[in-house]
């Protein structure tokens, strides 16, 4: 199934334009805030997964202007750096032991259609696929791992290279946590839905240039090495987020470099899920 943030309510998505207002559909035993769906997730997941055969022209209309982050308010942003060899050897970097770890901060979590007024700087884009936390876990093992994804979504880890890199060391969560830094969206995917959903397709184009292609099963850490790393540490929570890495092709490693000017359209698809479109414009 897939659940969209319809202007701030919660909704359940059929066919192509269609939504259902779940705080409507259940009598109000889940209410219409996006984010408190992950509260009791399992609950909802059962009752939702009822109306899944509902007929779509029951449902209301939207488009997907309308829509907000399927995530608006995340606990917890995991953001993960050098997940795919590609990505890591154009960076300069060896593959690590350990998954690169930072955070975008929530404030920066925009939703499909934004508008991102640029900062000042080099401003770069990273397609990545976003992990959606449905149960809490900590020290999870891989067999039981996907248990507790809700489910998937599109990202985007936009970075001002500038500001990342200045000082003797990076600053990694601050560049990259300018507001509407973090758009994802369209709508949540529950893992069910996909043929694999180890191996999805993940690419973005720039104003009609391709950028980046991969598959994610290119990943060094794939989703349930992903979770346990973070979850030998973490407690993970319902509702948090993990932004899981970026395939090559950025910006600024590109020769010549190229980053993102105001008026630039930013498309992003990862298979199963869709489409995300960011716009930008000048004066942040």
């Amino acid at each position: 199934m897939r659940i969209a943030n319809l202007a701030g309510r919660a909704v359940l998505v059929l066919g192509d334009d269609g939504a259902i207002d779940i705080a409507g559909a259940s009598d109000n035993r889940f209410g219409p805030d996006p984010q408190a769906l992950f509260d009791d997730w399992a609950a909802f997941a059962d009752w939702a997964s009822a109306l899944e055969g509902a007929d779509a022209a029951a449902s209301d209309s939207f488009a997907i202007e309308e829509l907000g982050a399927p995530v608006p308010r995340p606990r917890q942003v995991f953001a993960i750096g050098l997940n795919y060899a590609e990505h890591a050897a154009e960076a300069g970097y060896p593959p690590d032991s350990m998954p690169v770890t930072f955070t975008k901060f929530p404030s920066s979590i925009v939703g499909p259609g934004a508008v991102v007024a640029l900062p000042d700087g080099n401003v770069d884009w990273e397609v990545e696929l976003v992990v959606v936390i449905g149960r809490e876990a900590h020290k999870l093992d891989r067999e039981s791992a996907w248990d507790h994804v809700a489910g998937l979504t599109i990202g985007q880890d936009i970075s001002e290279r500038i500001t990342q890199m200045q000082g003797s060391a990076p600053q990694f969560s601050l560049g990259k946590s300018f507001p509407g830094f973090g758009p994802t969206g369209p709508w949540l995917v529950t893992p069910d839905e996909f043929a694999d959903r180890d191996d999805l397709a993940i690419s973005c184009s720039l104003s009609g240039e391709g950028m980046q292609s991969s598959r994610t099963s290119m990943m060094l850490y794939d989703v349930p090495e992903l979770l346990v790393r973070l979850s030998a540490v973490c407690r993970l929570l319902p509702g948090d987020i993990i932004f899981s890495g970026t395939p090559s092709g950025i910006g600024n490693r590109r020769t010549p470099q190229r980053f993102i000017g105001p008026d630039d359209v930013l498309v992003s698809q990862i298979e199963g899920i869709g489409t995300l479109t960011t716009r930008f414009t000048a004066g942040g």
